[in-house]
């Protein structure tokens, strides 16, 4: 529970917590509970003229699913795509609305959560975007956000995966960092929540939030000896992924994949919001600056089943953006799991050839271990072309069990 100072309002109280289950997502203590482990469906999806059965309960294809998130949360921005480019309708509860409306409670508080009927046919409240997608994609039928095949479905895994849990870390470090956005981030994230309070309260709400997440940077690894390496980190990234878009539109060819709302979703504050590391897109790489924007809404593009890339052509494709996933996120999973194993409550290990220091973080221990579940269930020969994509790109390294 967030305990705010005493000469702000309950109302203020309010509005910080609807901002605060957007930081959730990134300063990830409470997330121990959530789980990245495949879902195994338990039920049969029909859809007849015009209908869909969503887990064992009648439900219109016009009914919409009911979500609760803000545009400052990347992850919300995440499944708004996700679902335009789908054509699943939806209502967007923005802030405080949800608290008006008798839903659920979320046994974790993260943005955005969906109300969704469980098998009794009740209404339950869901996060983490990674399973919900996995969900949708049996719920729902067609245009698929994940391929068939199993090789691109495990690269795209991995993608996601470093743009949900590696790209996070340069937004929240740039949010927090620097004068300017964290000048921005103060004063437009309670906007967000809550614009009916009154500018002086908004004003100490801004100034309050933004104490506290400055003081939470070293959750992420955002600290003076990680800095350099986060900082350059995105720099790469801009570079190898301006130069992806102009080989294809989309992370896997020329129809998107979960693993494009995912850097997406990060990309709208790092690209789109925060003055900091938006300056540095729009000089690097205003390619993707654009592409940001065009992500947005997929609702017109085709999904044509043969827009996805050959497995024999993914290395050539994604082999640069690969490589920068194996220098720095998968360095990251290996010593934050090592840690945990050891009973530390802090990581320390040699990342991009400098030292890194942050404490351990369970729920990319559970990343890491969906990555491997999701390798070791694949086919012998699948493997082996896996293998083949990801080697000498450091990335196969998580690999071992």
């Amino acid at each position: 529970m967030l305990v705010t100072p005493d000469n702000i309002t309950y109302t203020v109280d309010i509005a910080i917590r609807s901002i605060e289950t957007l930081l959730f997502r990134i300063t990830g203590p409470k997330r121990d509970s959530d789980t990245r482990l495949p879902i195994t469906p338990s039920h049969t999806i029909l859809q007849t003229n015009g209908y869909h059965y969503f887990r064992g309960v009648h439900m219109a294809s016009s009914d919409p699913l009911i979500l609760k998130g803000v545009p400052g949360s990347p992850y919300t921005r995440k499944m708004l795509a996700y679902l335009r480019f789908r054509h699943i309708p939806y209502q967007l509860l923005i802030g405080d609305q949800a608290s008006h409306m008798n839903l659920p409670e979320a046994k974790v508080q993260l943005l955005p959560t969906f109300y969704l009927r469980g098998d009794d046919g009740e209404l339950e409240a869901v996060v983490d975007s990674t399973p919900l997608i996995r969900r949708f994609e049996t719920d729902f039928i067609g245009r698929a956000a994940i391929p068939q095949n199993p090789v691109l479905g495990f690269i795209n895994d991995l993608l996601e995966d470093y743009g949900d849990e590696w790209l996070t870390k340069a937004m929240f470090h740039y949010r927090w960092r620097y004068q300017d956005d964290i000048i921005t981030a103060g004063k437009i994230l309670p906007r967000w929540s809550n614009n009916g309070v009154s500018e002086d309260k908004l004003s100490e709400l801004g100034d309050y939030i933004s104490k506290r997440q400055i003081s939470r940077l070293y959750v992420v690894g955002s600290n003076d000896i990680t800095a350099p390496v986060i900082e350059e980190s995105y720099k790469r990234f801009l570079v190898l992924f301006d130069a992806l878009l102009q080989r294809h539109r989309f992370v896997l060819g020329d129809r998107p994949s979960s693993a494009d709302f995912s850097i997406y979703a990060q990309l709208t504050q790092l690209a789109k919001f925060d003055p900091t590391p938006m300056k540095l897109c729009l000089e690097i790489a205003p390619r993707v600056h654009a592409w940001t924007d065009i992500i947005d809404d997929l609702s017109g593009q085709p999904a044509d089943e043969d827009g996805w890339l050959e497995p024999n052509r993914i290395r050539e494709h994604l082999g640069d953006l690969l490589h920068e996933v194996g220098r720095v996120y998968i360095p990251a999973l290996l010593a934050n799991n090592a840690a945990i194993d050891a009973g530390s409550e802090q990581m320390e290990t040699t990342i991009d050839g400098q030292r890194w220091v942050q404490p351990t973080f369970p729920y990319q221990a559970k990343c890491l271990q969906a990555l491997r579940h999701s390798y070791f269930s694949l086919e012998p020969t699948d493997r082996e072309s896996v293998d083949e994509i990801l080697s000498g790109t450091g990335c196969a390294a998580f690999l071992s069990s």
